[in-house]
């Protein structure tokens, strides 16, 4: 028996990680909201600045990792990923160095909690995030 080798290419599956990007933006709004409301506008303000720096870092390594996907090279695609981990890592302190000495959060609390509520939602990417094919 013969196989017999289909004329259409291949088609390569790229996750859609936009869900997980706007779960993101929404949990950090509710936290700025709830931190407006309970103390004021500054906290609201810090809980932004906690919420971006999880949320920046998430978004570089996803356009990193996903760059280079399309090489058939496995070592290539691993090798991005790791240095995509490596940039997000470096951004992420970078972005805690710069927010923490030019302009200290009024309110740590809603700081460290928008920081950290945001990263919890990376629990959810397997429900959030889907396959898209292309070609």
């Amino acid at each position: 028996m013969v196989k017999v080798k289909s004329a259409a290419p291949a088609r390569r599956r790229l996750l859609d990680f936009r869900r997980l990007f706007l779960a993101q933006l929404v949990v950090i709004l509710l936290v700025a909201m709830l931190a407006s409301v309970m103390v004021g506008i500054e906290a609201a303000g810090s809980a932004l600045s906690g919420g971006m720096i999880s949320l920046l870092p998430t978004i570089y390594f996803v356009w990193r990792g996903q760059r280079q996907q399309r090489s058939r090279q496995p070592q290539r695609n691993v090798l991005n990923l790791y240095q995509a981990a490596a940039g997000k890592f470096g951004l992420t302190v970078a972005l805690f160095a710069i927010v923490l000495t030019t302009a200290p959060p009024s309110n740590p609390a809603f700081f460290f909690v928008a920081y950290v509520v945001a990263q919890l939602m990376h629990w959810l990417a397997p429900w959030l995030v889907h396959e898209r094919s292309t070609l």
